[in-house]
């Protein structure tokens, strides 16, 4: 074979299998969906993509609906995501303390391993305990019987801590997910709890400033919002009285997120 040829059949060789392997790997990945909710400077509630449907046909939520955009009832739910303790989710605590608000706390293990006492102050000042998962695994790469385990271990830990059943809400971590797991967290007893407003809070190395936290909050606010915020984070601990103050002079009440649910009484 001629030397030029060979070498142009070795380069379209090259490149298709290269495309081979871009096509595996994204087809390996595609089973992994990875919560988001689009924002919109209307106030509006975002709506969730017909794709995504079985998340509320395994009991999950991410918006209050029944508070819609022209309800006149305003509502909003405080969530946590709480997995370790740096010093601000006991100021978290204080704030929710002082300003007589409950909130849901999606726990990790390690928080009730390392800090039971801030555990059982969210206990003690009414809020909702909820289901993280033990390690914060990648639910989707677990088979279900690892998934029980993940999920079973944190509600035994909570329990030989409290002497109380932790709440039966569940939030995937880092928001992936898919239809299995979500269907088995169901048959567990669990709803899944997602959210229609997170920002970037997490990282403790880039925390936004004050003002540019609060500015991302309230231009996206709207009715029935589930909020996500990390308690790890130095700028909600900062934030979070005037968030309240504001958001009570707004109108708006802090609902359980029992109210979710209640048509299924």
């Amino acid at each position: 074979m001629h030397a030029s040829l060979k070498k142009r059949l070795l380069g379209i060789l090259c490149i298709f299998s290269s495309l081979c392997i871009t096509l595996c790997i994204n087809a390996n990945a595609g089973s992994a969906m990875h919560w988001y909710c689009k924002r919109n400077s209307e106030h509006k509630q975002p709506q969730l993509d017909t794709a995504l449907s079985f998340i509320e046909q395994c009991n999950g939520v991410y918006v209050d609906k029944a508070h819609g955009d022209d309800d006149p009832e305003k509502v909003i739910y405080l969530t946590f995501d709480a997995g370790y303790e740096n010093g601000n989710v006991a100021k978290t605590l204080d704030v929710l303390k002082n300003e007589d608000v409950c909130g849901a706390f999606f726990i990790l293990g390690n928080l009730i391993k390392r800090n039971p006492d801030l555990i059982m102050r969210m206990v003690d000042e009414g809020h909702l305990v909820c289901n993280h998962t033990n390690n914060h695994k990648d639910i989707t790469k677990l088979d279900k019987q690892d998934l029980l385990v993940e999920i079973n271990s944190l509600e035994q830990a909570y329990t030989e801590l409290s002497g109380k059943p932790l709440d039966k809400y569940f939030r995937p971590p880092e928001g992936t997910f898919d239809q299995d797991s979500l269907s088995a967290v169901n048959e567990c007893g669990y709803k899944t709890v997602f959210w229609s407003f997170a920002y970037a809070d997490w990282d403790n190395e880039n925390q936004m400033s004050a003002q540019a936290a609060k500015k991302k909050i309230f231009d996206n606010l709207h009715n029935g919002e589930i909020m996500l915020l990390h308690p790890t984070s130095a700028t909600n601990a900062e934030i979070l009285t005037d968030v309240i103050r504001e958001l009570k002079a707004m109108g708006y009440r802090f609902g359980p997120l029992d109210e979710l649910f209640s048509d299924e009484a």
